[in-house]
């Protein structure tokens, strides 16, 4: 039997780290599958660590900017002109994306006009607000209108699809890959410098924002919020891990650097950021994944965003809702620290809302049956 040429193209961290589980199963059959992964530059830093961490080389390179570099419309028409190029030489038989990221929307567009199949991992989540988070949920929506095999993370992403009119023989309920990396790279006997030199009598908070319609007023307001509660909780520390190539970087070293029970770094690799938040008092982040790794853990998620496309944290009571303004934060922040009925609530609920470990298992089956 001929082995089935896969092509999955990567442009964000994130992208790597959820399809890390297919990727490595896919490789580790051979005579089946042959995965091609396809990068959209050599220049994004964080891609390129996240594929290090996993052993990932690329097999072809767009080589095309940032939108911070070039802004979105240029980037996704450099997007299509040059993953155009990389299809005719390469041959795929399905095209794999995952998310809602412009690569995902770019290489799923390519795929439509070279009549590839497409199958869509974490296809039916939604906020049904277009702008929010932008242009995240047009460009998940754009890709799911062109998608051919769906699998949906959770029931509720099932029943957004079925909404929609997606047949439902064509819809595969997984649970998300990202479940899969976390269950796999969690040590229990972790240790880390950083970890050791946090007094025993001292819990910390993992703060973690990055999304670019964040920056500026909001980004300030929420890490004034957090060194204010720092500030005001003598046994309170805070982890605070910034990609360094971001303009937030530069907003958290005004804010957050020269304190001593501030810990501000550039992004920690993909074990020890699991791990930390794995032994974190709870996680304030704008990034839907670390609801997601959370979950695992039963750790509260204090979600910096106006919407969420997972509502199934909200609905189990393990993440919340409070934005980016300074009073919201800082009431949840209390709450979690100072009554012991809410934490215990945070973190009873929920148990394996996004899957149980074995998603990849099932696409990778899903696919090979299917051919």
């Amino acid at each position: 039997m001929a082995r089935i040429r896969i092509m999955i193209l990567f442009g964000t961290r994130a992208e790597v780290i959820k399809m890390a589980p297919v990727i490595k199963l896919m490789k580790a059959d051979p005579e089946t599958f042959e995965p091609v992964i396809v990068v959209a530059s050599k220049q994004y830093q964080q891609l390129h660590q996240a594929m290090r961490f996993f052993g990932f080389d690329s097999d072809f390179d767009l080589n095309v900017k940032s939108s911070d570099e070039i802004g979105m419309l240029e980037q996704l028409s450099q997007l299509l002109h040059n993953f155009q190029t990389v299809i005719s030489a390469a041959q795929p038989d399905m095209l794999l994306v995952v998310g809602d990221t412009i690569t995902t929307l770019a290489a799923s567009l390519s795929a439509f006009y070279n009549h590839l199949p497409v199958g869509h991992v974490e296809a039916g989540l939604r906020t049904y607000d277009k702008c929010h988070p932008f242009p995240d949920e047009m460009q998940r929506h754009l890709t799911d209108t062109l998608s051919d095999v769906f699998f949906a993370p959770t029931e509720q992403a099932r029943e957004n699809l079925l909404n929609e009119s997606v047949a439902s023989e064509r819809i595969f309920v997984t649970g998300n890959t990202i479940i899969d990396t976390v269950m796999q790279y969690y040590d229990p006997d972790y240790h880390s410098k950083l970890l050791d030199e946090i007094p025993g009598n001292h819990d910390f908070i993992l703060l973690t924002m990055g999304r670019v319609e964040y920056t500026g007023l909001p980004m300030e307001r929420v890490f004034r919020a957090m060194r204010d509660v720092v500030e005001t909780n003598p046994d309170i520390e805070l982890i605070c891990p910034v990609a360094m190539d971001s303009r937030a970087f530069d907003i958290a070293t005004k804010i957050l650097a020269n304190h001593d029970r501030i810990h501000m770094m550039p992004l920690m690799d993909l074990g020890d950021f699991l791990n930390t938040a794995a032994r974190s008092k709870f996680i304030l982040t704008d990034s839907a994944g670390t609801v997601e790794e959370a979950s695992v853990f039963h750790k509260p998620v204090l979600l910096l965003r106006e919407n969420t496309e997972r509502p199934e944290a909200i609905k189990a009571g393990t993440a919340k809702i409070v934005g980016t303004d300074p009073t919201s934060i800082q009431q949840a922040v209390f709450e979690l620290l100072n009554d012991k009925r809410i934490y215990h609530q945070m973190t009873s609920g929920g148990r394996n809302i996004f899957g149980d470990g074995h998603a990849a298992d099932h696409i990778v089956d899903i696919i090979k049956r299917e051919f």
